[in-house]
């Protein structure tokens, strides 16, 4: 995926745009009142809230409370896709989560990331998609850019900074192929 450059300098500059921060500061606000302790049943609530700040959301889907969100505006969220409390989408670029796939407890999907080779460490973000019927297991990372592929499998707290396969079980850090996920009936 291709990756967009937000600033040159990193010690220097602010890395967003002021209305890019402005809309954010607004963002967290709505977010601790009306989303972070909202009851866990009312999954339509946080959607419409996620929705009015730009997200592309679905139906039938479950994205928790305590889920944490950088900037909905950046998110698209498919039919039946759940998010579970404590995951993490920093948003900085495009996350898109599609039919059926799960993101689980504490996932940290960063579409961010720095250049530590240029002097002023400019920031750079890389989109991020997890394809339909994949499953990031609990506190898994997945990098900027990487595409889990359909089916899919990254195994609890494993590290995936590269593409995943379709329907191949990943684990560790980094993420190492596993074994070919077959579904039962």
């Amino acid at each position: 995926m291709k990756s967009k450059m937000h600033n040159e300098d990193t010690y220097t500059g602010a890395s967003f745009s002021i209305k890019n921060r402005t809309t954010r500061l607004v963002w967290n606000i709505v977010y601790l009142i009306f989303f972070k302790y909202s009851p866990r049943p009312l999954h339509n609530w946080r959607s419409f809230l996620l929705r009015l700040f730009g997200a592309k959301i679905g139906k039938g889907v479950h994205i928790y409370p305590k889920v944490k969100i950088w900037a909905p505006w950046n998110l698209e969220v498919h039919d039946e896709v759940g998010v579970a409390d404590g995951a993490d989408l920093y948003s900085q670029g495009k996350i898109i989560l599609e039919f059926r796939s799960i993101v689980s407890q504490r996932s940290y999907i960063c579409t961010g990331t720095h250049d530590f080779t240029l002097k002023g460490h400019p920031l750079y973000t890389k989109s991020i998609k997890i394809s339909k019927f994949a499953w990031v297991a609990a506190e898994a990372f997945v990098g900027p850019g990487v595409t889990v592929g359909e089916g899919a499998v990254v195994g609890a707290r494993a590290a995936v900074f590269k593409n995943v396969e379709p329907w191949a079980v990943v684990g560790g850090n980094p993420a190492k192929f596993i074994k070919t996920r077959e579904i039962k009936d």
